[in-house]
């Protein structure tokens, strides 16, 4: 299983610093197998340690330390044969013991920055069942696996699953959700147990305060099949950590890229065109082997269409915690007031949030 990459060197226009220049994202086009796709539904690289031990629960929100306790039982019973008895048992085992009653889903109901995922991923984790029987991706991942191999195909391929965790499931594409909700009815009928996070309808305002209604709507005729289950709080990220890190100069990011190895130099206004060129589902195959990114020249993106690409990219380098090391205008700074306040907001302020992070992981890079 490979994944093709088409490059052609280094980002240009800045003077060599070291014998061996940055690499370029610019420069990659990858080409990803529907294998792969299939192979990479696991937690991603930020949550492979991640336990229900691991979770932090705010003292001041009930809410969160509730979640481990009921996530943790829902796992539990998640053990034994597949529930649609496609276990491949043999003739002389035991019977395996039959499925919890209640919802064979959960749907974890909150604001970004509550530690959703990081639960999400413990669940996976905590199923007692081997890796090839649990599935784990996001809305956009889920999508384009259906892209790849077909519906029919998709329905096999994780028909025989004991989990299927959706992450960020999109309720603001009616057009893919009903996709998902279609293929999610036909995984249930084959005893699938399903665990999703969502984001919230345009024009809710709220952290999370209608999503749960929303979720279950949106999923037509599944609802009877998730228990919603609210995770109050704020983003963790930002609990009390100093004030992101001003950008730096072009200079400093540049000598930063040379010096450190694995690092990609790009231009950002030339990394935003060429984010239109590859597909989404390929942004995690794009950074394959980055240590850390370095961008100059970071301006407010122009329109919504490549604001969400930028979000998936933003994304993708937070789940592979790599570093970002910036110059020109602040992350809080990338999306215009009409974004921040219109039906993709939530989007927006993950993605601020998440490569804020990054900035601040990619602060040692430079030196003092």
């Amino acid at each position: 299983m490979s994944t093709s990459l088409s490059t052609s060197g280094p980002a240009s226009g800045q003077p060599p610093i070291a014998d061996a220049g940055p690499l370029a994202l610019c420069a990659r086009e990858p080409r990803v197998p529907a294998e792969r796709l299939v192979a990479e539904m696991v937690p991603p690289p930020r949550f492979d340690s991640v336990r229900f031990d691991t979770y932090d629960p705010d003292p001041t929100q009930p809410s969160q330390a509730e979640a481990v306790e009921v996530l943790s039982g829902f796992a539990a019973g998640l053990g034994g044969a597949h529930a649609s008895g496609a276990g491949k048992r043999r003739w002389f085992q035991k019977k395996a013991p039959a499925p919890a009653p209640g919802p064979r889903g959960v749907y974890l109901d909150g604001g970004y920055g509550v530690g959703k995922t990081h639960l999400l991923a413990s669940l996976w984790h905590a199923t007692p069942a081997e890796p090839a029987l649990k599935a784990f991706g996001t809305f956009v991942e889920l999508t384009n696996l259906v892209g790849a191999l077909g519906f029919q195909q998709t329905v096999q391929t994780l028909g025989g699953h004991r989990l299927l965790c959706i992450d960020e499931f999109e309720l603001d594409d009616p057009g893919d959700t009903v996709l998902v909700s279609s293929l999610l009815s036909r995984l249930v009928e084959q005893g699938v147990a399903l665990a999703a996070t969502s984001n919230t309808l345009p024009g809710k305002l709220g952290e999370g305060r209608f999503a749960a209604a929303d979720f279950l709507r949106e999923i037509q005729g599944l609802s009877a099949h998730f228990r919603p289950l609210r995770i109050d709080g704020q983003d963790y990220r930002h609990r009390g950590l100093p004030e992101a890190p001003a950008p730096f100069s072009d200079e400093q990011v540049a000598k930063a890229a040379y010096a450190t190895p694995g690092a990609s130099l790009d231009d950002f206004p030339g990394l935003l065109d060429h984010l239109a060129k590859v597909h989404p589902s390929r942004y995690g195959a794009l950074t394959d082997g980055i240590a850390a990114v370095c961008l100059t020249d970071v301006v407010p993106v122009p329109d919504q269409s490549t604001a969400l690409r930028l979000v998936v990219l933003a994304d993708r380098l937070y789940d592979r915690e790599v570093p970002v090391l910036a110059s020109g205008v602040p992350f809080d700074r990338l999306f215009s007031e009409d974004m921040l306040n219109g039906g993709y907001r939530k989007k927006y302020f993950r993605a601020i949030s998440r490569l804020t992070a990054l900035a601040r992981d990619a602060k040692p890079l430079v030196s003092q």
